[in-house]
């Protein structure tokens, strides 16, 4: 289950990510790397079209594409409630992950539209929140209008705000910044017991 107390912790934390959130980073980027073949069946499919141009960002778009897709199909497989709700776990996880990741690199460039963007990177976790919590505690189903929610969302939260957050990076000059910010979470985590910091 999620932990709020770890997450406001991290969150709060400019210049470095929590071993858990670098963690999970890894493992679902590496894992869409690998990613299948798009299907006729697929919810999303992903093109070059959604590129903000920023690498960390674009690669972790396509895990979230990859695991809406992942829901998708277990809904139309019916493969149960309990295979669904791993999977939405999973997506709701990586979520936060990757908001954490876009507010990091917007307060280290001084993008001035983050707070407005971090708002609606928090409304949607309130939602996902509550999605949770009604399938834990009213034997709520995850619907098809949910995950065109989720879709379309994704798809206007990426074409808008998000791109314009990839054309504010692509015009920075504070690009040195953000190389320095890079290194620094680099180094930070071959240090031993460095998560300490944050735990």
């Amino acid at each position: 289950r999620f932990c709020h107390k770890r997450y406001y912790m991290c969150y709060n934390k400019p210049y470095y990510f929590c071993g858990y959130w670098r963690q999970l980073i890894m493992s679902y980027t590496i894992g869409a790397i690998f990613m299948t073949t798009a299907t006729s069946e697929d919810l999303f499919h992903w093109s070059d079209d959604f590129n903000v141009n920023i690498q960390e960002v674009d690669e972790q778009h396509q895990v979230l594409v990859d695991l809406l897709n992942q829901l998708h199909h277990a809904i139309l497989e019916r493969r149960g409630k309990t295979a669904s709700r791993d999977i939405l776990n999973q997506l709701a996880d990586y979520t936060r992950t990757h908001f954490l990741l876009e507010e990091s690199l917007m307060r280290v460039l001084h993008y001035p539209g983050l707070e407005i963007h971090k708002q609606q990177h928090e409304d949607l976790i309130q939602q996902i929140h509550e999605l949770q919590r009604k399938l834990d505690e009213e034997d709520a189903t995850i619907t098809f209008e949910l995950l065109y929610f989720l879709k379309n969302w994704l798809i206007h939260h990426i074409n808008e705000s998000d791109k314009r957050f990839g054309d504010f990076f692509a015009k920075s000059s504070n690009l040195q910044q953000y190389a320095t910010w890079n290194k620094q979470v680099e180094e930070t985590m071959k240090k031993k017991k460095w998560w300490w910091k944050f735990w």
